[in-house]
């Protein structure tokens, strides 16, 4: 075959060169390819450590906030038992004081319907004796009592009738108008006692103190002796001597410690009164 003249020939490039040409390209893309994933994973680790790190501040951050609020919640779990402890002590106070005023209520009731029995007794003897009247018209105030013993009954009567109607301002005449007249009747610790109630009722105080001393020193083994000694710790403590009122209270629980007046004795102190 003969060459035509102006065309060049395209002399083909064999396999083997081909091979040859590509394998630097490949090279590199490879190392491109390394290289690349390489730079990444160092930033995405950069990254991800930054990250823990913000994560375990922020779990540090709110760990120390649970501690605070738990801090917190017990510190006020323990003022809430310390109140409810306050509240049963309270409780508690009240609860004697109320049995206390409950047994006072009870043995004055107790004690005043032994006296209205006594009294109607005292009605009984009286009618069945029939008491001449006495002729004060010459004597007049200063007249000497009755011999008659329904006399004598019927004017304690009288005086306490008007001190149980609180009356108590002419309970304190006929009281101490009897104790006048009948020094030497067996009304007598009765009739004191009565007398030293209606002056405290009439917040005569220093009077009253004076009669329930009076009564002690008169008749010590009185049966009214724990009862007087409570009402002489009340007039001391009306007259804001609260040291002798405690003194007194004491020496009533070591002297008659079996007595209800001294039970009440202790729950007072216990209370601070």
């Amino acid at each position: 075959m003969m060459k035509q003249p102006g065309r060049k020939i395209a002399v083909p490039i064999s396999t083997t060169q081909s091979n040859i040409m590509l394998k630097p390209r490949a090279l590199i893309l490879l190392g491109l390819c390394f290289a690349v994933p390489a730079q990444a994973g160092l930033f995405s680790d950069d990254d991800a450590r930054k990250n823990i790190q913000q994560v375990e501040a922020r779990v540090l951050k709110l760990e120390d906030q649970d501690k605070q609020q738990v801090q917190s919640i017990l510190d006020l779990q323990g003022q809430i038992e310390t109140l409810n402890g306050v509240i049963r002590q309270l409780r508690g106070q009240n609860e004697e004081i109320s049995h206390g005023l409950q047994d006072a209520e009870k043995r004055e009731k107790d004690f005043y319907v032994d006296l209205d029995t006594r009294l109607r007794h005292f009605e009984s003897i009286e009618a069945a004796a029939a008491p001449k009247p006495v002729d004060v018209s010459q004597a007049g105030d200063a007249a000497a009592p009755s011999d008659d013993p329904a006399v004598e009954d019927r004017a304690i009567e009288k005086a306490y009738g008007l001190f149980k109607s609180g009356n108590n301002e002419d309970a304190v005449k006929a009281l101490q108008d009897f104790l006048k007249k009948y020094p030497d009747s067996g009304h007598v610790s009765n009739a004191t006692y009565w007398l030293g109630g209606a002056q405290f009722a009439l917040n005569d105080y220093k009077k009253a103190l004076i009669t329930y001393r009076g009564l002690l020193k008169a008749d010590p083994s009185t049966a009214k002796a724990p009862d007087t000694l409570l009402n002489i710790a009340a007039c001391q403590q009306a007259l804001k001597a609260v040291t002798q009122a405690n003194a007194t209270l004491k020496q009533l629980i070591a002297k008659y410690p079996d007595s209800s007046a001294a039970a009440k004795a202790k729950k007072l102190i216990a209370a601070g009164r």
